[in-house]
């Protein structure tokens, strides 16, 4: 079974939205391991690691729309 890294203490968690108000939302933070960490803030401690190299590849993919028609679902 494969092992999930131990996300580093000193991360810097950024929030992936403007509203002050959203009940949930989606945090990220770049480690200098060369890891992404994703969380939401409601479940903290529950991380989901990927590499930079894959996180830039869904961004893109992201900004391209490849993922519209999930919106609304």
């Amino acid at each position: 079974m494969p092992t999930t890294p131990t996300p580093p203490e000193n991360l810097t968690w950024q929030k992936a939205t403007d509203d002050e108000s959203a009940p949930e939302y989606i945090e990220v933070a770049f480690g200098d391991d060369g890891n992404v960490y994703l969380r939401t803030n409601t479940e903290p401690d529950n991380v989901v690691v990927t590499t930079r190299v894959k996180w830039d590849a869904f961004v893109l993919g992201v900004k391209a729309g490849e993922f519209d028609h999930f919106v609304g679902l």
